[in-house]
């Protein structure tokens, strides 16, 4: 699997003093994956091959339709072939535990979703407002400001598909003392929190209480919610968050990090965890 992160292409590099010199390249790999629960299709999504289990275990979270370990009996990889008919890997079917309500696939929902967007045809904003088996009001722990602003390098650090490729988001995991407890690194950057979730999720690990999420993009709507969804508390990104993104941290009662760099930030909700 690991092969098919990256793939290696020709291409042309122009430069101001006028010359023209071809190389080799690397590119990250996106391919569309199929998501079923119990046999019936729920979503195709743009993703970075890899992690796919994750992938589809932190999109049941995200979608409300799974919270612990038990609810997921197994997950697996479907019949799917290239014209070589290779197996493609690009379908895995996620079977519930028989007292796990299926989700609900009357919603006016698009099939497929973009790499850039993980929520993108669902039926209305109030469908993906919903509600977690998690809260946040009782999760206490602060966090130091120099640890908050030292996570980006952190992640920096162990981008290994992004120093080759540049074309990658990520997310990553942190304890209360900045040990990295998981990275993802996909296409996406809503697929890399997903199967951050995911991990955690199959690890038995939920709800995430006292960790703090860092991921390298912006703070969209979609990624507090996710992050709410697991019972992530603290959701800290390089770039800026969006106003629905702040609104929805302050009532879930989450701390939400913003404009991340060179150990600076701006905390946009939830202030009272960092000391």
């Amino acid at each position: 699997m690991a092969g098919r992160l990256t793939r290696r292409t020709r291409v042309t590099r122009f430069d101001p003093a006028a010359t023209t010199v071809q190389r080799e390249d690397t590119l990250a790999v996106e391919e569309p994956l199929e998501i079923r629960v119990d046999g019936r299709s729920f979503s195709v999504t743009m993703r970075s091959p890899g992690d796919d289990f994750d992938l589809v275990a932190g999109f049941l979270v995200s979608e409300g339709v799974v919270w612990s370990a038990e609810q997921l009996v197994s997950l697996r990889f479907c019949a799917g072939t290239d014209d070589q008919g290779l197996q493609t890997f690009n379908v895995v079917d996620a079977q519930l535990s028989a007292d796990t309500a299926p989700p609900d696939l009357s919603l006016e929902r698009h099939v497929y979703t973009s790499s850039s967007c993980g929520i993108c045809g669902t039926a209305s904003i109030e469908a993906v407002e919903k509600a977690t088996h998690f809260g946040h009001a009782d999760d206490d722990r602060t966090w130091s400001a120099e640890l908050i602003g030292s996570l980006p390098d952190r992640l920096r650090n162990h981008q290994k598909v992004f120093d080759r490729t540049g074309g990658v988001h990520a997310a990553g995991l942190f304890d209360a003392a900045g040990d990295l407890l998981c990275l993802r690194e996909d296409v996406g950057r809503h697929n890399a929190v997903d199967k951050v979730v995911g991990w955690a999720l199959r690890e038995g690990h939920l709800p995430l209480r006292g960790t703090t999420l860092q991921v390298s993009g912006r703070a969209s709507f979609e990624l507090v919610q996710k992050a709410h969804m697991a019972g992530i508390p603290v959701l800290a990104a390089v770039s800026a968050p969006s106003s629905l993104a702040v609104e929805h941290a302050e009532a879930a009662g989450m701390t939400l990090v913003g404009f991340s760099r060179g150990g600076a930030f701006n905390a946009y909700a939830g202030a009272h965890r960092i000391t």
